[in-house]
């Protein structure tokens, strides 16, 4: 059991290291363009989280399921936040009632 959670926790921290690097490294302009577009894989995240907390069969897999279908609900509601404000900013009507 300690084996497979150090295993679990050695790749969750080698996500979120490697996850940080690829996108500090994103030029500020194509970030948001690219999260954005991306909205899919947040998901796949989102369904991978829930498969996950259906299967926890005691209380600390039953706890990291809901915090990771809590995570991945907020980061596919913040990736559909962030495309309707890019496509307010090219909404050219509103532009011109001005």
């Amino acid at each position: 059991m300690t084996a497979d959670l150090y295993s679990a926790l050695f790749i969750a921290l080698l996500a979120a290291f490697l996850g940080y690097e690829v996108i500090s490294r994103v030029p500020v302009l194509l970030h948001t363009p690219l999260m954005s577009g991306s909205n899919f894989v947040h998901g796949i995240v989102l369904v991978g989280a829930m498969f996950a907390l259906g299967f926890a069969t005691n209380l600390v897999e039953q706890v990291i399921g809901f915090l990771a279908v809590v995570m991945g609900a907020m980061n596919v509601t913040g990736g559909y936040v962030v495309t309707e404000r890019i496509l307010e900013m090219f909404d050219r009507s509103k532009k011109g009632a001005k």
